[in-house]
């Protein structure tokens, strides 16, 4: 394996079919969506339905401006279909990366032919950035093509703030699917991980919606992070951007050190 990046190539060989069926998932969810507001929302039926609805089931549900172009795009696709879709790729990416390619045999052969264990995880996540890029780029455009046929009102710059947040927010559960994965060689627990981070950041999210008290418990929700502005409204979120940029490293740097420290099964 002699050429450049031989994992990240490898990967995109292995994975391009899958990646082709997440864009058209991505794609039929927007396209199914989107188009829907204006007839929706024209007859009034979303502010019938917010006002039929318990108050703390729309905080949960985060569907407060869902009558509203951006609200509507947030509701459907970047707050809930969209995470769904890009965490579950991500997730299933992470954990194959290394604990399922060990227990295929694959790693072993790998690194007996010169591949190097900071090369392997560092190529496995760089190619799970990549993937993840793609789908949140293809939805960015999609949005944007659709924004004027659906009548949204949305901004293209702040599009691709929300995209980017998805982006920063599913690749914090595919990196915690590869280190636990580096860690454990376990596909099975490294999907578990990877999942749990994603259900759990939703969880405490929805939770602190309900109750001012609780709002300092969106600190530590890589959901909130990700949207407690809203970025189709607000644009891009440094600091939420950062919180999640910097796990995702921290997770890539515990799967090198895992990697390098535990002895392979083949």
């Amino acid at each position: 394996m002699a050429s450049a990046l031989p994992v990240l190539r490898r990967s995109f060989a292995d994975s391009w079919r899958s990646l082709l069926g997440w864009t058209v998932g991505v794609a039929g969810a927007l396209a199914l969506y989107l188009p829907l507001y204006p007839s929706i929302n024209g007859a009034g039926q979303m502010d019938q339905m917010i006002a039929s609805m318990p108050p703390e089931l729309v905080k949960t549900m985060g569907i407060e401006q869902i009558s509203s172009g951006p609200g509507y795009v947030q509701g459907t696709f970047y707050g809930l279909i969209g995470v769904l879709l890009l965490t579950i790729a991500g997730t299933s990416w992470g954990a194959s990366a290394i604990a399922g390619a060990e227990e295929s045999g694959r790693l072993e052969l790998d690194l007996a032919h010169g591949v190097g264990r900071l090369q392997y995880a560092l190529e496995s996540a760089l190619s799970i950035v990549v993937r993840l890029l793609w789908l949140g780029g293809f939805a960015a455009l999609m949005v944007i093509v659709l924004d004027g046929p659906a009548q949204l009102g949305l901004d293209a710059a702040n599009v691709v703030a929300a995209s980017t947040s998805l982006v920063g927010l599913t690749l914090v559960s595919a990196t915690m699917a590869l280190a636990v994965g580096a860690i454990t060689g376990r596909r099975s627990i490294a999907t578990v991980a990877g999942a749990g981070v994603a259900v759990l950041g939703y969880v405490i999210n929805a939770v602190a919606a309900q109750s001012s008290d609780l709002e300092g418990a969106r600190a530590i929700s890589p959901y909130a992070w990700a949207f407690r502005n809203t970025p189709l409204v607000d644009g891009f979120d440094a600091g939420g951007l950062v919180l999640l940029v910097g796990v995702s490293a921290a997770l890539t740097v515990v799967a090198v050190f895992a990697l390098r420290r535990r002895d392979v099964v083949g």
